[in-house]
């Protein structure tokens, strides 16, 4: 289906670098949500909060667990000493320890890279139900160069994790129910990319963009995909910032605002997105959101030439230029580089 493919077809997401509750970047809504919790701090919170105020002595209050105490040196980067707490309690059957331990060793900190240890602790983390260790292992699963490739099992646990809400779960499952059935997995799948995207998954809210724009598990409604093309762009997932740029520019799913479209996809052309590139060059040709200018058309045709994607209009454009503005633009996209 035109438009899903960056979001349903493309792969799954990659796991989160670290242990860690969030998705990588967020949007201004999170951080204002976090200003605002902050500011709300000597407001009346009830009993917990006169425990904490007056520095509770009670000794769960001032001695951390051995697991806490290993994800603790982890944390701080002491990863040999968050190894030598966690594998006692690994090899007694905690899974957050076992889970920290695929971690260590998946990413090689402070220890030799190790693919196959990483996996045996996922999966024993993973068989006691431990979500996150439920992803990574079935995206070992699915990798299939640590251990057999196993599609059916991976899916099972992609399903288990993302059940218990683990955002990036949701996202990836979502796409595999599509993968699975093309023609009618959407309406399964719509479920969990909207979970996804509502934790803040770029990716996913990107992908219930696409949903609403063509109406494929959901009813089509293009105001609500700008809405979320707005949302994963914002949070800077480059293919939403061309797509909404793009939208912005035509008036597609609400009022035009070229010249905050001109924004958004000069910002991903910045980034050096091919995409991105063509559109800006045609943009300052023909002076849509921006004034027109010949000389920032011609750097940015260059460069679209350059990374194949230029087009019949942007070589004529270009071949049209005189010989000294054509050296300019030569020269000014040598010195492009991206941010």
């Amino acid at each position: 289906m035109p438009g899903l493919c960056v979001a349903l077809a493309c792969g799954l997401a990659a796991p989160a670098p670290a242990l860690a509750a969030g998705s990588g970047d967020q949007s201004d809504a999170v951080g204002k949500l976090i200003e605002s919790t902050k500011s709300d701090a000597s407001q009346d919170k009830g009993p917990a909060a006169d425990k904490a105020s007056t520095g509770d002595k009670s000794p769960a209050a001032t001695k951390p667990s051995p697991s806490d105490m290993a994800y603790g040196a982890f944390q701080r980067g002491y990863y040999l000493t968050a190894i030598e707490l966690a594998k006692p309690l690994a090899n007694l059957g905690d899974p957050a320890a076992q889970t920290l331990l695929g971690e260590i060793y998946s990413r090689g900190l402070g220890v030799r890279r190790d693919m196959k240890e990483a996996a045996r602790w996922y999966e024993a983390a993973a068989k006691a139900g431990n979500a996150e260790a439920q992803f990574r292992y079935a995206m070992i699963l699915l990798d299939g160069s640590a251990v057999a490739p196993d599609p059916a099992k991976a899916r099972d646990l992609m399903k288990a994790a993302a059940d218990q809400g683990l955002p990036l779960a949701e996202y990836n499952y979502a796409q595999m129910l599509i993968e699975a059935s093309p023609s009618g997995g959407f309406s399964a799948a719509a479920g969990y990319f909207r979970k996804a995207a509502e934790a803040g998954v770029p990716e996913a809210q990107y992908a219930m963009s696409q949903l609403f724009a063509n109406g494929r598990g959901v009813p089509e409604n293009l105001a609500r995909a700008r809405a979320w093309l707005q949302t994963s762009a914002n949070n800077g997932f480059d293919t939403a910032q061309i797509d909404y740029g793009i939208w912005l520019i035509n008036g597609k799913g609400g009022p035009a605002e070229p010249k905050v479209g001109f924004a958004f996809l000069r910002h991903a052309a910045e980034l050096g997105n091919p995409i991105a590139i063509n559109r800006v060059a045609h943009l300052y040709k023909d002076g849509i959101g921006t004034d027109p200018d010949k000389a920032a058309a011609a750097m940015w045709a260059v460069l679209a030439k350059r990374l194949k994607n230029s087009d019949p209009g942007l070589d004529d454009f270009f071949r049209g230029l005189d010989p000294q503005a054509q050296k300019a633009a030569l020269e000014a996209a040598n010195r492009f580089r991206t941010r």
